[in-house]
């Protein structure tokens, strides 16, 4: 296990690498806490959290919403939680994104911490401080940047995900190799096998990789003006793909690269056969790369997405594999660009 910290504009996050859940008492108090627990991950490891105060969060993204927050709010009322209280958010992604949320309204404002369970939570959604709650069919639409205090990375905790969260984590990976890590990409290329079979070593190595790849880009661009954009490489489209289907947020996101790589090669001149390269490799991690969903209705959702400024929307493009590029485009060109995908 190690320790790295971080200092970001207004706070420093601690990233316990390799530690392990039945630890988390060495990194902060149980006396002082409230562990927000994804539902699913209590029937695993409720053993390992006896004694700590506990609220269950309900599993799914349809309860990432106010109303499932004014639920927690009102438990944590009723656990006498004061201002000096640590939230612990323990689940996937949207148990995460909830509790980074509730800790910044509760009070005006409490510590928290997580420890994301999922392959998806631990390479991407507990870092880099954006947490939040969708609206309707729009995705993330109310949330907050707000950083915590630690995040705990225990690699053995995936092994308890279905099979389609494996997936769902592997294109937040494979975005990150698309953006600015080519040497990733390859590495994916000729360790599938590995990957996809849970070997703790490569899991390690991949995680690490993308905690240093999106932790980098986040100290650059905390609150999203440049560079941090990037990371949102085929979640324009993979966001309204993900509220129409109901699907996994990286299948989402894994049709939304390949119609990203398409725009690409209308935009930027991105070669075809690279676009084909990036579909062999979420084929090969078993994610979905068609997009089938109504047009007129994804179009309807970009209009609120959070990237539009006006008539355009910050569109995350490619040069090459692991060279990202923001391009603003019209509304009205980006619903012809969406026609000819």
């Amino acid at each position: 296990m190690k320790t790295v910290s971080h200092r970001f504009s207004q706070h420093t996050t601690q990233y316990h690498l390799g530690a392990a859940l039945a630890d988390l008492d060495k990194f902060v108090n149980p006396q002082r806490s409230v562990l927000l627990v994804d539902e699913h991950v209590d029937q695993h490891y409720a053993s390992q959290l006896a004694g700590w105060k506990k609220i269950i969060v309900p599993a799914g993204e349809d309860n990432k919403n106010m109303a499932v927050v004014g639920q927690l709010i009102d438990q944590l009322a009723a656990l006498e939680a004061d201002r000096k209280t640590t939230l612990v958010g323990i689940g996937g992604g949207m148990c995460t994104d909830v509790t980074g949320f509730v800790a910044a309204i509760y009070m005006r404002g409490v510590p928290f911490g997580f420890v994301p369970t999922t392959l998806l939570a631990q390479v991407d959604a507990s870092l880099g401080g954006k947490n939040g709650v969708s609206q309707g069919m729009h995705k993330n639409l109310l949330g907050t940047i707000r950083q915590p205090d630690f995040i705990l990375f225990d690699y053995t905790l995936p092994r308890t995900m279905p099979p389609a969260e494996w997936h769902n984590g592997f294109a937040e990976i494979i975005k990150y190799a698309c953006i600015q890590d080519e040497a990733l990409f390859h590495f994916l290329e000729t360790n599938v096998d590995k990957a996809l079979q849970g070997d703790v070593a490569v899991l390690q190595y991949l995680v690490e990789r993308s905690v240093d790849t999106k932790t980098r880009i986040v100290l650059e661009d905390e609150f999203e003006t440049g560079v941090r954009r990037w990371l949102n490489f085929g979640h324009t489209l993979g966001h309204a793909v993900e509220k129409l289907e109901h699907i996994g947020h990286g299948e989402a996101v894994s049709i939304g690269m390949v119609a990203a790589s398409r725009l690409s090669e209308m935009k930027k001149g991105f070669p075809a056969a690279e676009t084909e390269r990036l579909v062999r490799l979420l084929q090969a991690y078993q994610l979905p790369v068609k997009l089938t969903s109504d047009k007129q209705q994804v179009f309807d959702i970009f209009r609120l997405d959070k990237k539009r400024e006006k008539d355009f929307i910050h569109f995350v493009l490619l040069e090459r594999i692991g060279q990202a590029t923001t391009e603003p485009i019209l509304l009205t060109e980006l619903q012809q660009l969406l026609e000819k995908l």
